[in-house]
C-alpha cells in the first residue's frame, strides 16, 4: 500500500507537527510519502527529512504561491502513484480534490479537518462550493467531536462519510519531563504559551493578562506569524517588555516545557488542542480557552477561563501561583489526562482506515 500524504507546508503548526511526529510510526507498517504545497526548508522540514522521509514538493519561495489553483495541474501526475491520497488543511484540501476530479482518478482520498471553525463557513458561495470539494473524498475525518460537528452543519444534508480520529502526541518526548515541584522554589514564574501568532490565536487576551500578575510571574510565546509584530507593540504600550519574551519558532517544544511552570493556550478556536496534549503530558498544570476543541481536552484535568476575560484568566494563573497543593493536583491531573492521546493509537486508526478503504 502506497500513501501520500499532501499539506500545505512543514511551517510551524499543529497539523504540521502532528504529521512530522507521525510519519515514521507510518513508515514502520506502510511505504509512506510526504507532497508539499511549499518545499521551504523550516525546523520542521528538516526534522522529517532527517527521519529519512521521501519528501515531494510543487513550488518553493513566498508560502503565497501555495494559494495559486494552478498548482491544481501540478497535483495530478503525483496522485496517481498512490493507493491513498491522506490531505492536511486549506488550500490542499482545495487543489487536490480538483485533480482528482479533473484526471478521474481512482485512487483513494481521505481528508483530515484540523479545526472547528474556519471563515470560509461563514460564506454562502463557500458552502456551495465546499459540497462539492468535500464529495471528492471518501472519507473525512474529524480530530474531535466539536470539529465533527461543525463539518457536519456545514456540509449536510449530502453523502459522506465521517469519521472521528483524536489527535495524538508523542508522549515518551514528554512524559520523561514529568516531576512535581512546588512554585516557592523557583523566584520566577514561567508561564508559556505555544501557539503561532494566527486569527485563531487570543494572545490579547493572554498578554493583558499580566498586568493583573505579579512582576515575578513572567510570559514566554513561542511561535511566529501574521500579528506577532501587533503584539509586540502591545507588550511595549503596556510597559510588559521585561516579562514576556519573544522566541520565534522552535522546535525543542520538551525543552521548552521541561523549564514551564504553567502552560497556557488562549484561542479564540481550536480543532484540537494538541499544544495541551503535549503540555500536559509534562506534567504542567495547564489553562486554557474555555472553547471547542480545547475544553474537552482540559476539563476535569486542568483549568478553563472565559474566552477572551482576562481578569478570569489572571485569576486561574494566581490559583496556582498562590496554592502549591492544588498545583501539584492539578498537574497531576493534567499527566493522566495526556494519556488518553496517545500517537500511536492514532497512527493504528487511521492505518485501520486505509484498510477499510482499500478493502471495499
Amino acid at each position: 500500500m502506497k500513501i501520500l500524504h499532501v499539506i500545505n507546508t512543514l511551517n510551524v503548526g499543529g497539523a504540521e507537527k502532528l504529521l512530522v511526529d507521525a510519519m515514521p510510526l507510518y513508515k514502520e507498517k506502510e511505504n509512506v510519502e510526504c507532497l508539499l504545497l511549499n518545499g521551504n526548508e523550516t525546523p520542521f522540514y528538516k526534522k522529517i527529512k532527517e527521519q529519512g522521509s521521501v519528501i515531494h514538493f510543487l513550488c518553493m519561495g513566498n508560502v503565497n504561491k501555495i494559494y495559486n489553483p494552478f498548482l491544481t495541474f501540478r497535483l495530478i501526475p503525483y496522485l496517481k502513484r498512490y493507493d491513498i491520497v491522506h490531505v492536511h488543511l486549506f488550500p490542499s484540501l482545495y487543489w487536490v480534490a480538483m485533480a482528482k476530479w479533473l484526471s478521474h482518478n481512482k485512487s483513494h482520498f481521505i481528508f483530515t479537518d484540523h479545526s472547528s471553525f474556519n471563515k470560509r463557513r461563514k460564506n454562502r458561495i463557500f458552502r456551495f462550493l465546499d459540497k462539492f470539494i468535500y464529495s471528492q473524498y471518501e472519507f473525512i475525518v474529524s480530530n474531535s467531536e466539536e470539529t465533527e460537528i461543525n463539518i457536519k452543519k456545514h456540509l449536510l444534508p449530502g453523502k459522506y462519510n465521517f469519521k472521528q480520529i483524536n489527535n495524538g502526541v508523542d508522549l515518551h518526548s514528554f512524559s520523561h519531563l514529568f516531576s512535581i515541584g512546588t512554585l516557592n522554589m523557583y523566584n520566577d514564574i514561567n508561564v508559556v504559551q505555544v501557539a503561532n501568532f494566527r486569527p485563531a490565536k487570543d494572545h490579547n487576551t493572554l498578554i493583558r493578562a499580566f498586568k493583573y500578575l505579579p512582576i515575578n510571574v513572567k510570559l514566554i510565546l513561542v511561535g511566529d506569524g501574521e500579528t506577532r509584530f501587533k503584539y509586540e507593540m502591545l507588550v511595549k504600550e503596556l510597559h510588559l517588555s521585561e516579562r514576556v519574551s519573544f522566541l520565534g519558532s522552535r522546535s525543542d517544544i520538551p525543552n521548552i516545557w521541561k523549564n514551564a511552570h504553567i502552560g497556557v493556550l488562549s484561542s479564540h478556536w481550536e480543532g484540537f488542542g494538541l499544544v495541551a496534549v503535549e503540555a500536559m503530558a509534562s506534567g504542567k498544570p495547564f489553562i486554557a480557552s474555555d472553547v471547542p476543541g480545547l475544553r474537552h481536552i482540559v476539563d476535569g484535568a486542568g483549568l478553563l477561563f472565559e474566552k477572551g476575560n482576562e481578569k478570569d484568566l489572571a485569576k486561574k494563573i494566581m490559583s496556582l501561583v498562590n496554592d502549591d497543593e492544588f498545583y501539584k493536583r492539578v498537574s497531576q491531573q493534567c499527566f493522566e489526562r495526556a494519556k488518553m492521546y496517545d500517537i500511536n493509537t492514532m497512527v493504528e486508526k487511521y492505518l485501520e482506515l486505509y484498510h477499510e478503504v482499500l478493502n471495499k
